[in-house]
């Protein structure tokens, strides 16, 4: 097994263009309190198999979705909140979350298709009852605030992928009503012009100043060895991180870009039958570790997760990153 991969930029969102599709409201209640509520526009996209051929379902949330109350709940000791939506012949979507008492994080996106369903799946081969769950998919927003992204957003979960749109969530709420305090997704944020500012009849504050940034990312080769002393991964890449975290000295999240240099960069991993993982440390404060998944369908090797676990200056912990979402722990 050898692999080479580029990479100019990476932990970055992905995002698709799709038409105009209605947005429904779920709510998740514990008696009369309302503990997760989400408007949202969703559509899917799956690869399926057919007698002859693969064949890709396209399709959209409807109106007509509905909260699954005997999968859904609010969490109890030991079990995660979830959300699930049911709708169609079969087909489900779901959302948990998790906390670390100041932030709340979308923990897995699910997605259950029913095979069996012909007017999606035309001609399929089995009528199976699929789920795919993708974990840590990028969702999050600081407790008693609404997480808000308009943009299209898209996951990939198992061999389907999930499209949110104008979406407004919000999870562990203390009220029925989204709070008005909103966390805007990266996406709205690079579209969404800067507010006025007011001139000063008397004194104006001198500018916070802007970090510099870091430039194009140099260029490393990096490569694990097996056993037997033969190169079983190699990746040439230029590697840039974009983190965005709480900080308590702007009382604000903020985002940081910086770039892994080589010459400072420790590398390790490993080498399996079917996957092959490989772990760069730089300075003993970013830890980055990608995996690579063997496809037994194609029989190529496919890069399916990113890992990074980072302490920088004027974090309040440590910031662990899986895929798109962050997470804060206290050191």
């Amino acid at each position: 097994m050898k692999l080479s991969h580029g990479f100019d930029a990476l932990i970055i969102a992905w995002f698709a263009v799709f038409g105009c599709i209605q947005a429904v409201t779920l709510e998740v209640k514990d008696g009369d309190s309302t503990c997760i509520k989400a408007e949202l526009s969703a559509s899917f996209s799956i690869t399926y198999n057919t007698l002859n051929s693969t064949r890709t379902a396209t399709f959209s949330l409807p109106d007509s979705a509905a909260v699954d109350t005997g999968s859904s709940s609010c969490g109890t000791s030991g079990n995660l909140p979830w959300l699930v939506a049911v709708f169609g012949s079969g087909h489900a979507l779901g959302l948990s979350f998790s906390t670390n008492g100041s932030l709340y994080t979308v923990a897995n996106l699910s997605l259950q298709y029913n095979l069996s369903d012909s007017s999606i799946f035309p001609e399929a081969n089995s009528s199976d009852v699929v789920t795919v769950v993708s974990a840590s998919v990028g969702i999050w927003a600081p407790i008693n605030t609404t997480y808000r992204c308009v943009s299209n957003t898209t996951f990939r979960v198992g061999e389907a992928t999930v499209t949110f749109s104008d979406m407004r969530l919000e999870a562990y709420m203390p009220g029925n009503d989204l709070s008005p305090n909103e966390s805007v997704c990266m996406a709205d944020q690079g579209s969404t012009a800067a507010p006025p500012t007011t001139a000063s009849t008397t004194t104006t504050a001198a500018p916070a100043p802007t970090p510099t940034p870091p430039g194009t990312p140099e260029q490393g080769t990096y490569s694990i060895k097996n056993s037997s002393g033969t190169v079983c991964l190699l990746a040439q890449m230029g590697l840039q991180l974009n983190v965005s975290y709480f900080s308590p000295s702007q009382n604000k999240t903020i985002q940081e870009i910086a770039n892994l240099t080589p010459n400072l960069t420790s590398i390790s991993g490993s080498c399996e039958a079917s996957s092959a993982t490989l772990v760069l440390t730089q300075e003993q404060t970013t830890t980055l570790s990608f995996t690579f998944t063997l496809n037994s369908t194609t029989n190529k090797y496919h890069l399916s997760g990113i890992n990074l676990l980072a302490n920088w200056s004027d974090m309040t912990g440590n910031v662990t990153c899986h895929k798109h979402t962050c997470f804060s722990s206290p050191l």
